[in-house]
């Protein structure tokens, strides 16, 4: 690649987001060949398929969440990845866990490995909120309390230690504070049963 082609590049990928997609790319005026280009030259990573980040981008250890909300932005971080975005457990996931909404369609992506659930339409939204998984770059993650009551809800997938392990790091965190919130996140996935008696277990 000579100078002038080089610089012509670098001055349309300075105009994209540190992560960024092949449709993004394509608006920016660089064609699959010049992100071939680009990845050969060391200016991108190639995340996940049709998912880039700038070389020059900010370190994250959380690449893999990037590429796969980038892949599918509609679908939010759930299971075991939330636990551990909110330090709940010590486990790294073998994969990304997501949620999208019973009835849509599910994202099928191979790399990075993931696993995707399906949560009821009516109260996916409860316990949204951003995570910041790299300067200036957010994904959407169930909140602490949404993760411990999912993990109880789901105990017999993800292991019933490691359940009660979060939920009593959370508790240890929040104190007798975070109740009242795991009580209305519970009630409204209808969980209460499963959730007061180990929270009394773990506060007594």
């Amino acid at each position: 690649m000579d100078a002038a082609e080089n610089a012509r590049l670098e001055r349309r990928l300075a105009g994209l987001s540190p992560t960024f997609t092949t449709a993004q790319a394509r608006q920016a005026l660089l064609s699959s060949r010049d992100l071939a280009s680009l990845a050969a030259e060391g200016e991108i990573d190639e995340l996940s398929r049709g998912v880039y980040r700038r070389a020059d981008a900010p370190e994250t250890a959380h690449a893999d969440l990037l590429a796969v909300c980038t892949r599918a932005p509609r679908a939010v971080v759930c299971g075991e990845s939330a636990l551990a975005l909110h330090e709940l457990i010590d486990d790294i996931p073998a994969a990304v866990n997501i949620a999208v909404p019973r009835g849509s369609r599910r994202p099928t992506i191979s790399y990075p490995p993931t696993v995707v659930a399906q949560y009821s339409a009516k109260t996916f939204s409860l316990g949204v909120e951003r995570f910041e998984a790299a300067p200036g770059e957010t994904i959407p993650a169930y909140n602490a309390a949404r993760s411990v009551v999912d993990a109880m809800r789901h105990r017999s997938r993800i292991g019933e230690t490691l359940a009660l392990s979060a939920l009593g790091r959370y508790l240890r965190r929040n104190g007798h504070g975070g109740v009242s919130e795991l009580q209305h996140i519970a009630r409204e996935l209808g969980a209460l049963s499963a959730i007061r008696p180990a929270v009394e277990a773990v506060l007594a």
